[in-house]
């Protein structure tokens, strides 16, 4: 790729799209139904436009084409030490925040579109396709969870929440990249 040069209009625009690294799903968490603790497995299939097999997200039928923007929940495993320090706690087990996937090494609030008309896709492993689609605040079950404080330790880290553009198998280890969408007419 080109780089722009300083000064030109399109810089955001290709700065916003600059991800050199891979990330990595660091673990997989499904959440049988709700209220129910999450069990953690190393592989789980992503259907398009559901959510995870094995998460209560996933068996609901979808009421609009694409299905709902919360069908997949992600984590920054960075942002757990932080959850923890201000939790007041030693660790947090990402299991307990109930979210489905913990990435690592990638900054997921980045591969949140900056510009609409230009989306990003976050790759997982070499089928799964997910759209971010916005944060996925806490609940006040993380005040019982974390204990008093909990709530507010997690807001601005609680997660994000995704859109199975394309399904597939995904587990423990696969690379995870964030590109710009393919465009209509386009292989992925």
């Amino acid at each position: 790729m080109v780089r722009p040069t300083p000064g030109a209009l399109h810089d955001l625009h290709w700065l916003v799209q600059q991800f050199p690294r891979a990330g990595r799903l660091e673990a997989i968490h499904l959440r049988p139904a709700r209220r129910e603790p999450a069990v953690t497995v190393t592989s789980t299939e992503a259907l398009m436009g559901r959510g995870l097999q094995g998460d209560h997200m996933a068996a609901r039928t979808p009421s609009r084409s694409g299905g709902g923007k919360r069908q997949v929940t992600l984590i920054q495993a960075e942002h757990l030490p932080v959850i923890a320090a201000f939790a007041g706690l030693p660790a947090v087990d990402p299991a307990l925040l109930r979210r489905n996937l913990v990435i690592s090494g990638l900054n997921l609030l980045a591969a949140r579109a900056l510009f609409q008309d230009e989306p990003m896709v976050l790759h997982l492993g070499v089928e799964v396709m997910l759209e971010i689609t916005g944060p996925c605040d806490p609940c006040s079950r993380m005040e019982a969870l974390l204990g008093p404080g909990g709530y507010n330790a997690m807001r601005g880290h609680g997660g994000l929440n995704a859109r199975v553009l394309q399904g597939g198998w995904l587990k423990t280890g696969d690379a995870v990249r964030c590109l710009p969408a393919p465009r209509p007419n386009e292989d992925p």
